[in-house]
């Protein structure tokens, strides 16, 4: 069989499948699941282009390490085939672990199990059925191989992974500030002692794509609309589990049941087999199928919540930088509680606070250094004159009031 395949790719053009190894995990139906999983969760609820996939960006993500192993080679650095395929493979892969609508899911039916978590399992279970062929790859996913510039590609402040969803959401949401210089980024690509760092020439497009970060950020993935959204899955998922773990008989499909039914924390997810299991089988689907069954259910807050979410009729948010007072909290949760006859334990789903941070820039996780024309190298936010790029690398922290419209 011919493995040598070409994929369509909107973003991209034509990507080829480097090899009949990569042939067959794309094949393979952990990998297949990533279809039925959006990128972005909630956010076509305000950008309805936004409808692209988890597949989508791994294939993307996949291309671009192609690219960027091709610069390297061409300027000099030995990447001999089996690292090559390696690297590929670890970014191809970087996002397996994920289930659909991935915030709303670790803070619910696998509570505090990180999805780099299950994406390890995943590679390992992977690395068994096709015989050792996956090590190196895992080994570089783990950040542990002994050439760390292929590590800092996989996770670094200027990984291929932020690459290509910047330019991939920005594509598919028409957000035009988060589109990013990639090709001439990875153009400027250069290894030194060991660590990737940019060539000067690259610097404004460097720039360009930390800015970029930060507006998606605040346009895209922190839009008030899309956390209502996430959060009103939240909630639903709260409630679901909350009624199921009591007993109630919840519609759901069987890999939903599972998680539903069993209090599934990070010891206890990585102890059975059987979890992960069903978790492979987890995606959108089935949590809308549900949604859409419960909106119907006897629950009157499970009830309300599903019908809030199927109208897009979503929370008020309220964005602040200091926290919502305890008073105006109270005083919202009492209008419910009147409203819909509800104790004050149950008001929380619909009147509760919460944060959000943004950090463009991580200077102390993994700096980006410039390789400056006399050899000398400089962290980016020195070597830029732009004077607020050095803002970018604090975390900035927002508070957030979440409450029905109708009061």
């Amino acid at each position: 069989m011919n493995k040598k395949k070409i994929i369509n790719d909107p973003v991209y053009g034509f990507i080829s499948i480097p090899s009949a190894l990569v042939y067959d995990l794309i094949s393979h139906p952990y990998f297949q699941r990533l279809r039925y999983i959006k990128q972005l969760g909630m956010t076509h609820l305000v950008y309805p282009g936004a409808l692209h996939t988890r597949f989508h960006h791994a294939i993307g993500a996949m291309h671009l390490m192609g690219l960027a192993l091709d610069v390297l080679k061409s300027k000099g650095h030995q990447i001999s085939q089996k690292e090559e395929e390696a690297a590929t493979i670890a970014l191809l892969l970087h996002d397996i672990g994920h289930g659909p609508f991935s915030h709303a899911l670790e803070h619910t039916l696998v509570n505090g199990v990180k999805h780099e978590d299950i994406s390890l399992l995943m590679m390992d279970k992977l690395n068994e059925e096709f015989n050792g062929q996956l090590s190196t790859a895992i080994t570089i996913f783990k950040g542990q191989y002994h050439r760390n510039f292929f590590c800092q590609l996989i996770s670094g402040q200027l990984d291929l992974d932020r690459m290509d969803y910047l330019n991939r959401d920005s594509f598919f949401t028409g957000v035009s500030e988060g589109v990013i210089s990639f090709d001439r980024i990875i153009k400027m690509f250069n290894v030194v002692n060991d660590q990737l760092v940019i060539e000067e020439k690259g610097i404004y497009s460097i720039e360009k794509f930390l800015i970029a970060r930060r507006l998606m950020y605040w346009q895209v993935y922190l839009h008030k609309t899309v956390i209502a959204a996430e959060q009103l899955l939240v909630k639903i998922l709260e409630r679901a589990k909350k009624l199921a773990s009591s007993g109630e008989k919840l519609f759901a499909t069987p890999a939903l049941q599972h998680f539903l039914e069993k209090d599934i924390n990070e010891k206890v997810f990585f102890n059975n087999e059987e979890h992960l299991l069903q978790f492979s089988k987890l995606d959108d689907q089935d949590i809308y199928a549900s949604v859409k069954v419960w909106e119907n259910h006897s629950d009157l807050i499970l009830s309300k919540l599903c019908k809030m979410l199927n109208a897009r009729k979503l929370y008020k948010v309220e964005i602040t930088k200091t926290p919502p007072s305890s008073a105006r909290i109270e005083e919202l949760a009492d209008k419910v509680m009147k409203a819909f006859k509800l104790s004050r334990a149950d008001a929380v789903y619909f009147v509760f606070k919460d944060s959000i941070k943004n950090r463009a820039y991580n200077a102390e996780n993994s700096n980006i250094n410039i390789l400056m024309k006399n050899g000398e190298l400089l962290d980016i936010a020195k070597a830029s004159d732009l004077s607020n790029l050095e803002s970018l690398d604090k975390t900035v922290k927002k508070h957030i009031l979440c409450y029905i419209k109708e009061i």
